[in-house]
């Protein structure tokens, strides 16, 4: 019940939000509407009589047209299959931290202890990766995703993931032995760590400006689409695969085994890494320089006036 609370809140305030002003003068031909909205946002005045023109009369081109195919089809395969890939490997992780750390041996298995034992240490040891990894990585793209630019932090991201991932497979026999947990911790938070300073940052940032405003929202929506079926296939990819391959879990069939799965997300992330380079790299242009859009007068007087 408490849980639709934030729900709620977040339906709220989304409806207080205005629509882009870009989708109401482009898209809408609605320019007093844009210029009211913008002046709100800025919290300054905006003379409508700065903006006035036609309608922008830019390309007219939809989706599944040849001139998109052309413009934006690569662009669209590159944030449908980084996201897929990111999300095929973030998501097997993420959901499966207790049963990972379980089969490591830095949480007790679950019949050795009490229902409150066990929700305290998988707490622990999930804060620990989030405090230490997750959430640091997030603020790194904050201040440098400008500075150093999506493509390269997306590109950096899945090279240092495929890296680490690669470091806790190879000598994996060695880590879990008692004694050796916390290097495997540390690998482990690593990986999160470059998947925030990285692609988990970037793959939804990418396709909210690479293109046009009409399409947009669709294409972004693919994108998360894209990888939300990734997430799903991750899930219950990784349950399954990471089966001892002698003695699974009951109720489950023998699959690959821990180590090997492990290698199986870092040549997820290899592909993620090279998907990578057909994304165009946004940091510092316009979204009219990214989409290619041809706009109007209007528009262009639009963007002089606001910003």
């Amino acid at each position: 019940m408490f849980g639709t609370i934030p729900a709620a809140l977040t339906y709220y305030w989304r409806m207080k939000m205005p629509e882009t002003a870009r989708y109401t003068a482009l898209i809408a031909g609605n320019t007093k509407q844009a210029t009211s909205d913008m002046s709100k946002v800025l919290n300054k005045e905006i003379s409508e009589e700065n903006v006035q023109g036609e309608r922008a009369t830019g390309d007219t081109w939809g989706l599944f047209s040849r001139q998109f195919m052309k413009r934006h089809g690569v662009h669209l395969l590159a944030t449908t299959s980084t996201w897929f890939l990111l999300d095929v490997a973030f998501y097997s992780q993420n959901l499966f931290q207790k049963d990972i750390f379980t089969k490591i041996g830095w949480i007790p298995p679950a019949k050795t202890m009490n229902a409150l034992e066990e929700l305290y240490r998988i707490a622990r040891a999930q804060a620990l990766i989030a405090l230490c990894g997750t959430v640091p990585g997030y603020w790194f793209t904050v201040a440098f995703i400008d500075i150093i630019g999506r493509f390269w932090i997306q590109l950096m991201g899945f090279t240092m993931m495929t890296i680490f991932m690669l470091a806790i497979a190879i000598p994996y026999d060695y880590l879990v032995k008692p004694g050796h947990h916390t290097g495997f911790v540390v690998l482990y938070g690593l990986t999160f760590f470059f998947a925030n300073f990285g692609p988990n940052s970037t793959t939804f940032i990418v396709p909210a400006e690479i293109f046009p405003a009409r399409l947009r929202s669709t294409c972004h929506g693919i994108s998360a689409a894209t990888g939300k079926a990734g997430a799903i296939i991750g899930a219950f990819g990784f349950l399954y695969a990471s089966q001892d391959q002698k003695k699974p879990d009951t109720g489950y069939s023998r699959g690959i085994g821990m180590r090997n799965s492990l290698f199986v997300l870092a040549g997820t992330n290899f592909l993620g890494l090279l998907f990578s380079l057909l994304v165009p790299e946004s940091k510092g242009k316009s979204l009219e320089e990214l989409s290619k859009e041809n706009v109007g007068d209007a528009f262009l007087s639009f963007c002089v006036a606001t910003y």
